[in-house]
C-alpha cells in the first residue's frame, strides 16, 4: 500500500468516525462525545499511520513506535477525561452555545461542523505520520520530543485535575478558577495540547534527507490556530463573559489567556 492509499482510508474513516460521533450526540443530547470519538480517532488514525507497512519499506521501526505511543498516550488520556466528564453529565458549553445560536439548523450544521473536525483530524495524524517515518536511527532529539510529549500530556491533565477540583468545592460556584496552572494562564490545558502537537517536530524534521519532516509543523501551527483564533479560546471565553462577567474580566487583566507566563506588574 502506498503513503497516499494509506491516508486516504484513514480520512474516510475519520469521515466516518465524526458521522458516528453525530449519530450518538443527537441520540444521547450530550455534545461531549463528538469529542470523545474526534480524540479517539486522531489517535487511531495516528496509530495506523506510523506502524502499517507501506510498499517498498520495512515494517515498524523504533521511530515508528515512539510517534504511535505518544498519540496512543495522547488520546487515552484525553478521551478518557471527556468520557468520564461526558458520563458525569457535564457538556461543552461551546456546543450548548452553537446549540443556541443554530436554532432549527442545528442538527444539520452540527454534521458539517463534526465533518471539518474529521478534516482538522486528518491534518493531525499526518503529522504524526510525518515523525513516524522519518528515517534513520533513534537520536537525541527524539528524547527530546519524547520529553515535551509527557510534559505537555502531564501538564493538560494537572490542568484538567486542578480545574475539576476548584469546581467540585461548593463555595467556588460562579467563581473563576485562578489557583495552580489556571493562575498562569487562562486556558492551560490548551497550551499544553498545542505544546503536544510540538513533540513530534524533533522526532520527526531532518535539514538534509528527509524534507518531508517539515509537514510535522502542520500539527503544532494548525492547533495553535484552532485553539486561540476559532474554536477554543474565543467561544469560551465569550461564555465565561456571559455567565461571570466581573469576575472573568478581572481574570483576564491579570491572567494571559495561552502562554504561561506571568504578566508584568504594569500589565495587571
Amino acid at each position: 500500500m502506498s503513503a497516499l492509499q494509506l491516508i486516504i482510508l484513514v480520512a474516510i474513516g475519520l469521515g466516518l468516525a465524526m458521522a458516528a460521533a453525530w449519530a450518538v450526540v443527537l441520540r444521547a443530547g450530550k455534545a461531549g462525545w463528538a469529542d470523545v470519538f474526534w480524540s479517539a480517532g486522531i489517535g487511531i488514525g495516528a496509530i495506523v499511520l506510523a506502524l502499517v507497512p507501506l510498499d517498498g519499506v520495512e515494517g515498524p521501526t523504533s521511530r515508528s513506535v515512539l510517534a504511535a505511543a505518544i498519540a496512543a498516550i495522547w488520546a487515552l488520556r484525553l478521551g478518557g477525561y471527556i468520557l468520564v466528564r461526558t458520563l458525569e453529565g457535564g457538556d461543552d458549553p461551546r456546543y450548548v452555545q452553537l446549540r443556541t445560536e443554530w436554532g432549527a439548523s442545528y442538527r444539520w450544521k452540527l454534521l458539517g461542523f463534526l465533518e471539518l473536525q474529521a478534516a482538522a483530524a486528518l491534518a493531525l495524524v499526518v503529522t504524526a505520520m510525518a515523525a513516524a517515518r522519518s528515517p534513520g536511527p533513534l537520536g537525541w532529539w527524539d528524547g527530546v520530543g519524547a520529553l515535551i510529549a509527557l510534559v505537555a500530556i502531564g501538564g493538560e491533565a494537572l490542568s484538567d485535575a486542578q480545574l475539576k477540583a476548584f469546581r467540585a468545592r461548593p463555595g467556588n460556584h460562579g467563581k473563576v478558577c485562578d489557583t495552580g496552572l489556571w493562575g498562569l494562564s487562562r486556558h492551560p490545558n490548551y497550551f499544553f495540547e498545542w505544546l503536544g502537537w510540538l513533540a513530534y517536530v524533533p522526532i520527526g524534521v531532518r535539514f538534509t534527507d528527509y524534507p518531508w519532516g517539515f509537514a510535522t509543523l502542520l500539527g503544532p501551527l494548525l492547533m495553535y490556530w484552532l485553539l486561540v483564533r476559532v474554536s477554543g479560546i474565543p467561544p469560551l471565553e465569550a461564555h465565561m463573559l456571559r455567565s461571570r462577567p466581573e469576575a472573568f474580566r478581572a481574570y483576564q487583566a491579570r491572567v494571559r489567556a495561552f502562554w504561561p507566563i506571568p504578566k508584568a506588574q504594569s500589565q495587571k
